[in-house]
């Protein structure tokens, strides 16, 4: 174990976990567990490839601004990289972002642009567009744009696939993965299938997204509220490179918070509604299998930043989510 000369360069080569309590044989599941970078999210990776990036390329100077609309992980991860190479960091963060994520932001020095997470997607004042609004307001601002920079799938291509390829010894049937921008799962998908094209790929959506309809082809719904923090969206946007993609399923809010707390319960992962909700894709697709099969997913943040939703039984049974409140 060498010395690091920042905390940044402790981003990826992340461990992988074999689910067989929450998964038994005949199948294998294998947990690509992200939760453990840095900041606590797999977005640590974008952040570091993109900052870094925009750094070599002089799209940002010492002292510059970064800015970005995040549900909170890519913001944390943003806030790590700018404070490590002298730059400012302003977010657009929806409202309804859970209390742990805001507190850890403003903590590392980030300034919070708070939207409601309500507005329909084309208002200006919308998580959506209030940051591309404020980038066109100062192009001295740089704007990673998470949601349509395919830079962002670039990261888990170059480092995401190559560790899971590598870990997984070149033996993965099917790679099953959320989809929020859709950087991680098309990232690693596209290398997955370059090494094996024979790599099945399933990407989980959540109730109220417009991501599955766009990919059955069906016309876009209006787009519905939801809880699930990281996945889908309101609008279909940039980096899913559905070709990549060979089924989507989709999770509502409670099938993904109650699978999260029983990795937490039975596999002592405390991780966060995201890894739950690949957890439930996994056991859908192995339920249609017929043979033993080999799965690589991936658990993209951390528990911790849910105590006060998620793992509180007050909170999950107000919503229906448990049949009785608890303590909590």
């Amino acid at each position: 174990m060498r010395v690091l000369d920042d905390i940044s360069q402790a981003v990826g080569s992340t461990p992988m976990v074999r689910l067989s309590r929450v998964v038994p044989p005949p199948h294998e599941v294998l947990a690509k567990v992200e939760f453990l970078n840095p900041t606590g999210s797999v977005k640590d990776r974008i952040a570091q490839y993109l900052v870094d990036k925009a750094l070599a390329e002089g799209r940002i100077g010492a002292g510059g601004v970064v800015l970005e609309a995040s549900s909170g992980n890519t913001a944390m991860g943003l806030a790590m990289m700018s404070i490590l190479r002298g730059l400012r960091c302003r977010m657009v963060v929806r409202r309804q972002t859970s209390r742990e994520k805001l507190d850890s932001l403003r903590a590392l020095g980030v300034e919070l642009v708070l939207v409601d997470g309500s507005l329909p997607p084309e208002h200006p004042e919308s998580y959506n567009r209030k940051a591309q609004v404020l980038a066109a307001e100062d192009p001295s601002i740089f704007f990673p744009d998470q949601h349509h920079n395919r830079d962002n799938n670039e990261a888990h291509y170059r480092t995401t696939g190559p560790e899971i390829w590598r870990q997984a010894e070149g033996r993965i049937d099917l790679f099953v993965a959320g989809m929020g921008t859709g950087g991680t799962v098309s990232g690693v998908a596209r290398y997955l299938k370059e090494q094996d094209p024979r790599i099945r790929v399933v990407a989980i959506d959540v109730e109220g997204s417009v991501f599955s309809d766009h990919f059955a082809g069906r016309p876009l719904p209006a787009p519905r509220p939801y809880l699930l923090e990281g996945l889908g969206d309101e609008e279909v946007i940039g980096c899913p490179e559905f070709e990549c993609i060979d089924a989507m399923e989709q999770v509502s809010d409670g099938e993904a918070f109650r699978a999260a707390r029983e990795l937490a319960a039975r596999e002592g992962l405390l991780a966060g509604g995201s890894s739950g909700a690949a957890l439930w894709g996994v056991r859908q697709v192995l339920a249609r299998e017929t043979e033993p099969r080999r799965v690589v997913t991936l658990l993209p943040d951390s528990g911790n930043r849910y105590l006060s939703t998620i793992y509180c039984d007050r909170w999950m049974a107000e919503r229906g989510f448990l049949a009785a409140a608890g303590g909590g």
